[in-house]
């Protein structure tokens, strides 16, 4: 397993903010991401933790920085975990001319298309290298994982959920791209990625996920938040096809919907701590 690098490190809430780049074999490019430990793990506890999945255009930073989670997770003991959101590095063709492909749009799947098939394997990343890379270097509780995210990364924090509940024990999103195929954002990505087979997509579109689950797959329910005043909520978005199939297969949700939010962080910020709140209660065992 490679090593890793501390790239920076700050005191923040009692607890330490570190940054971290390693050498990906799944990528095979080095990758970086962020990890809170609060003033528990400092001390020696084995924490339980929960990743961020950042949005299209975003970082390794970008929740650490703007969402005030960690005031949250170190009273309640929570590690906080941010990976990058693509490849960087690769320098393929056309990999940095559109916002939403490419370079930090990496829409936490693997791709199967050329030139990308190398690179952009941002969900093997995550469960075969990244969670194995932390167990063996956090205060990490392996079976107190959860997963969220915001918009793509919303959307990959619901499909890695749904594709493994053996790894994550809960899950929560803000205004994630819940139906991809009926979105112009998910349709965009999955055919560069994936090819124009829409039935190789079907694995990376949450409720069509959950139409196929034969049971609720997180019986103490989903949290997901979405802003009214999101311009990207009609088009792009679609929690309503995701809160259908949830209903279908009876899977608790609880989807909020929120006047006068839109789809930036000063939105994540003023209900981060529900969610965190959230993933402490379905932790807690």
């Amino acid at each position: 397993m490679h090593k890793l690098q501390l790239l920076s490190q700050h005191g923040c809430h009692g607890g330490s903010q570190h940054f971290y780049s390693h050498a990906s074999t799944e990528i095979g490019l080095p990758m970086r991401f962020s990890v809170y430990l609060p003033p528990q793990a400092l001390a020696g506890d084995i924490c339980p933790a929960v990743m961020f999945l950042a949005g299209l255009t975003c970082t390794e930073e970008t929740f650490m920085i703007k969402a005030g989670a960690q005031a949250i997770a170190a009273r309640e003991g929570l590690i906080l975990i941010a990976p990058d959101t693509s490849p960087r590095g690769a320098n393929l063709p056309g990999d940095s001319e559109a916002w939403d492909f490419g370079v930090a749009a990496g829409f936490y799947l693997d791709a199967t298309e050329q030139p990308w098939a190398r690179h952009y394997r941002m969900h093997s990343y995550i469960i075969k290298e990244l969670i194995p890379l932390l167990l063996a270097n956090m205060p990490i509780d392996a079976k107190r994982l959860g997963i969220m995210g915001h918009s793509m990364g919303g959307h990959g924090a619901l499909v890695l959920a749904l594709r493994h509940p053996d790894i994550f024990n809960s899950v929560s999103a803000f205004a994630p791209i819940a139906a991809p195929m009926q979105s112009p954002w998910g349709r965009k990505a999955f055919t560069g990625y994936l090819g124009t087979d829409e039935s190789n997509w079907r694995n990376y579109d949450a409720t069509v996920l959950m139409q196929q689950q034969t049971h609720a797959p997180y019986p103490k329910g989903i949290l997901i938040d979405q802003g009214l005043d999101d311009k990207f909520l009609a088009e792009q978005l679609h929690p309503d096809l995701f809160a259908a199939a949830c209903q279908q297969v009876q899977q608790p949700l609880k989807l909020r919907q929120h006047p006068g939010y839109d789809h930036g962080y000063y939105f994540i910020n003023s209900f981060i701590e529900d969610h965190l709140m959230h993933h402490k209660e379905q932790l807690s065992f």
